[in-house]
């Protein structure tokens, strides 16, 4: 072994490039994707999280979209590893087996759940298959056992009922309501073997389509077109593949015109995020009004918001997917009015099961709401599906487990 001689200084440490820097980074990623949004995060701001130079991190990725593809997929090949369990025996011990692994799934990727929630939508094509096929694969090992519990559900019945359970999971990452991690594993557990449990949804006939409204015309109406045919496309394409120039084509004017109305794009989005919070805010008071108790109060709230999602579908979509993009005193104002929604839910709930510690009636609460968007999408939002009547009887089996 070589010494360095008297006085001179020894030589420095060689740092070794860790061998996972490429899982690093790509976690590292997909937090910060949940927590701002995936156009909300530079690949320095990624570089940085992980103690590397910006110009370093093209040694792993080529750029930020294959990194979303990376965790996406580290994502799903996780969960779908860790439920990768043998097909034999009781299935209902198979089942509680793949719940309890799901539980510890969601705590312990609770960062990193948005993923699955909403940041997907930024995949091509290709790659969205990708994941989906995941979601699939692991869907049907929640049905596989449950079909054998209960041998009277349609294959359309099951599916729907495990991706309710899914949703469940997922709601974790949706929120940051704290709660101790044994504590979380344990309810989300619990309703999701409610929901596994409950009666699936009954297809109704076709509803009479609603008379289109009464043109109207001015300042105002214009204004409301605007903001109209802004959430209808930041619904569809999302905020950031949305620009000026579109909403002003969908609305009949010229991109400049709509400056006459709104100072730019993101205050058009805050201005959808005020109008979402504002049905909200009515339809709970709505809903509140006239209830003969406490439990009606909570049946009839959750009617009211299941309501709400179907007929608004693409305003509340955009109110719970694009929060990230909003100016940061929109974004810190509205999600003070958000919490302040959930903690009306909170608080009901709380006069209707007095023993329930706040903790697990917060992540209840998250759990039933999630639920709600997740299934009214999975039908497109359409009521002859029957989802509609069915959800606020899920959601209230979510709040009672």
């Amino acid at each position: 072994m070589s010494v360095a001689a008297a006085g001179e200084p020894a030589p420095s440490a060689v740092r070794k490039r860790p061998k996972n820097r490429r899982s690093q980074l790509a976690l590292a990623a997909a937090e910060m994707f949940c927590d701002r949004g995936y156009h909300g995060v530079s690949l320095d701001e990624i570089a940085t999280a992980v103690g590397i130079s910006g110009p370093a991190i093209y040694r792993h990725f080529p750029n930020k979209y294959a990194m979303l593809v990376h965790a996406t997929r580290q994502l799903v090949e996780a969960v779908l590893a860790a439920t990768d369990l043998p097909a034999d025996g009781d299935p209902e011990q198979r089942l509680d087996r793949l719940l309890a692994v799901l539980a510890r799934l969601a705590v312990d990727h609770r960062r990193m759940s948005g993923l699955y929630q909403w940041e997907w939508r930024y995949l091509e094509p290709e790659h969205r298959d990708e994941f989906r096929t995941g979601l699939g694969t692991l869907a049907a090992r929640l049905a596989g056992p449950l079909r054998a519990m209960r041998p009277e559900l349609t294959g359309r019945d099951t599916y729907a009922l495990v991706r309710a359970a899914l949703s469940v999971f997922g709601s974790l990452g949706t929120h940051r309501a704290a709660i101790a991690r044994g504590r979380a594993e344990a309810v989300l557990r619990r309703v999701a073997w409610a929901v596994l449990r409950d009666e699936p949804a009954t297809p109704v006939s076709p509803l009479p389509e609603s008379p289109p409204p009464e043109p109207t015309t001015g300042p105002a109406a214009r204004r409301e077109i605007l903001l109209a045919e802004s959430i209808r496309l930041f619904h569809r394409h999302g905020y950031h593949a949305v620009g000026v120039e579109d909403i002003g084509r969908a609305a009949g004017i010229n991109a400049s015109s709509v400056y006459r109305y709104f100072p730019g794009k993101a205050d058009i989005l805050a201005a959808a995020f005020y109008r979402a919070s504002e049905r909200v805010a009515e339809s709970t008071a709505a809903a509140l009004t006239g209830a003969a108790d406490d439990a009606d109060a909570l049946h009839r709230m959750a009617g009211s918001y299941v309501d709400l999602t179907f007929e608004r579908s693409a305003l509340v979509s955009v109110y719970l997917a694009e929060n990230n993009n909003l100016p940061r005193a929109d974004r810190h104002e509205l999600r003070k009015m958000q919490r302040m929604h959930v903690e009306e839910w909170v608080r009901l709930l709380g006069r209707v099961r007095p023993g329930l510690a706040a903790p697990e009636a917060r992540v209840l609460v998250h759990a039933a709401l999630n639920l709600v968007t997740d299934l009214s999408r999975l039908v497109r939002f359409d009521r002859r599906s029957g989802m509609d009547r069915h959800l606020t009887r899920l959601t209230l089996t979510v709040l009672r487990a």
